[in-house]
Order: structure tokens, then sequence, then C-alpha cells
């Protein structure tokens, strides 16, 4: 995509943007100011794969039906470190968020937090959430399934989703370490971006139908594990622990988030949140946090590197770029995004 096919557009005016087509749809204004936060958090970090890419999709099933616009969350204590918080297949980022707030209160009080979020919507970008624990002096990680779009190792017809998996931590001093990776290549968003600014990808990211490695992103039919037989197997873990271990659809069962936008996608979520100052010296582990991302940035980078990041981090040298330049959207997705079309 030329540069002349991209505005860039402030943080709060993008959010904004967001927030009101979603209320345009018909999303109750509690939960599309929370999938604004989600949406903006994932663009203005460079991770345009879960950003305003996905808005007509967003806006496109809320018109549908495929969510329930007044569910009756609920959350359900099971033991003294673990619950199940009902989503009533709502929209994911706002059931997600208040999944994890649940997580932390049991962290808070023993030590440990095991929430399983049960039958959702798409919850966009998990890292967010892993970072909502951080911020609060835990330490967090968060799985979560999705529709069957990656060959398994050695396969050629989809059975897992992307199942991405989001860790973060809090340090002493700056904002919390985070991670976020899908157990593919590339995230199935990355594919919807490349479209939507008409670029090719690489081969190593997706097959086409007959199984054949692709450059063209309206020819893929599934994406590749990361890491070959590495990846296929924390796809099926994150399978396993944010659909079988709820009872809910697994592997190829998982419905699919594009066929039918009128379905209930009855997705599945899994947050485990560490409070460190039942583990020891709570100071001493912040220190030791901060500690070793300074160690990481004293190693001598390798040739074609000017320095070494930590994990996650070259994301909060993209926010800072974007607080300057403002965010780059696709002119179409912008134009969309001020008209009055819900898709």
């Amino acid at each position: 995509m030329t540069e002349e096919a991209l505005v860039y557009v402030e943080r709060n005016e993008l959010r904004q943007l967001m927030k009101d087509k979603l209320m345009n749809a018909g999303l109750p204004e509690v939960q599309a100011d929370k999938s604004a936060d989600l949406l903006i958090f994932a663009d203005e970090r460079g991770v345009h794969s879960h950003g305003t890419v996905r808005m007509q999709y967003y806006s496109e099933r809320i018109s549908k039906g495929g969510y329930k616009l007044q569910p009756e969350l609920k959350f359900e204590q099971t033991g003294p470190a673990s619950g199940v918080y009902h989503g009533d297949n709502a929209l994911g980022h706002y059931v997600a968020y208040e999944a994890m707030e649940e997580a932390i209160k049991l962290a808070e009080t023993s030590g440990i937090g095991i929430v399983g979020v049960k039958e959702m919507g798409h919850s966009g970008a998990i890292g967010y959430f892993a970072k909502q624990a951080a911020e609060r002096g835990m330490v967090a990680l968060t799985v979560c399934q999705s529709d069957p779009m990656v060959v398994p190792f050695g396969g050629t017809e989809p059975y897992f989703g992307t199942n991405p998996i989001a860790f973060s931590a809090p340090r002493k001093n700056g904002v919390p370490i985070l991670f976020d990776m899908a157990t593919t290549v590339q995230a199935w968003g990355k594919i919807l971006d490349a479209r939507s600014k008409h670029k090719s990808i690489p081969d190593t990211w997706a097959v086409d139908d007959k199984g054949e490695p692709t450059t063209d992103p309206h020819k893929v039919s599934a994406l590749l594990p990361v890491a070959g037989p590495k990846g296929y197997g924390l796809m099926m873990m994150v399978d396993i622990l944010s659909g079988s271990l709820l009872g809910l659809p697994f592997g190829k069962h998982v419905t699919s988030m594009y066929k039918d936008l009128t379905e209930y996608r009855r997705l599945g979520q899994l947050h485990i949140v560490i409070n460190p100052a039942f583990f020891g010296d709570k100071e001493r582990f912040l220190e030791q946090v901060s500690e070793m991302v300074d160690e990481l940035h004293a190693v001598p980078p390798a040739k074609g590197f000017d320095k070494v990041y930590y994990p996650g981090e070259i994301q909060e040298d993209v926010i800072k770029k974007y607080q300057e330049s403002g965010i780059p959207v696709a002119a179409e997705i912008y134009d969309y995004l001020k008209s009055d079309e819900v898709y």
C-alpha cells in the first residue's frame, strides 16, 4: 500500500470513531467503550491485525445478532482460588476484562487466581488482559482458543486455531513486561491487514487450498504453526486449557469466526494470575525483573541489530512513534469509520 493510501489518525480520535461505530451497530455503551480500549491498545502498538481492521467484522456480527447484546454475565467461584466467568455469548472484550478482574481479586487473597471464561465472542489482543493484572502488581498468563484455521504439523487441513498466549509481569521501574503471541507464524489478522493494504505476505506464513505456500493473502486457506511441531504442541495446549477444560467445543469443532455471523461463537479463555507477595519478597521480585531488563539491554547486539530488546519492548517504541505521527490506518477503513455504514 502506498503512503497516500494511509491516513494518520490521533489516538483519541481513532478510539472515539471505533466506539461510535460499535454503538451504531447496536453494542451497549459500556461494552463499546471497553472494546474501543482493546482495539486502540492493539493499533497504538502496531498490532494492526487486532485493531481497526476488525471493525467491519465486529459491527456486522453485532448487527446480525452474532453477539448477545444484553448478556447475563455471572462469576461462579468454584474454589478458594478458582472460578468460571459465564460470558453468555457477549462480545469477548468486556467479558474477558471482567473475568480478569475476578482472577485478580482471587490472587489478592489466595496468592493465585485461575478463572476460566466460558462462552464468549472474540476478545481481541489478549495481551491487554495480561497487562491488566501486571498493572496491579501481579504476574499473569492468559490463553484463548480460536476457530480452526491452522494446519497441524505434517497435515494439509486446518484443525486448531491461532490459539494465542500472553504473559505479563510488573517491574520496579517502568511499564510491565508484556509478551503476546499467536501460536502460528502470524495471526489471521496479519492476513487481513495485508489484504486491506494490498500487500503480499512471506511464503512462510500460510498455505493455499492445496496446502502449498502462498504469498497472496487473498489465496490463504490456512496458517502454519510457529516453529513447526513446537507451535503445534503449544496450540494444542491452549485449546485444552481454554476449551476442553471448560467443557466447550475444541479443535475443529470450534465455531467459525467468519462463516455465519448470526451464530454465537461459544469461545473459551483462561486467566492465570499470580501474586508475587505469596511466593517471596515482592519488592525483590520487582527489582529482579528490572535488573533482567537492564542486563538484556547490556548484551552486545548481533550484526544488523541496534540493541537487544526484551520480548514485547518494540511495541513500547511504536507507541511513542505514533504519539508523534498518529496511528496509520488504511484510507478505506478510515472512510468506513467516519461513514454511517455498519457493514
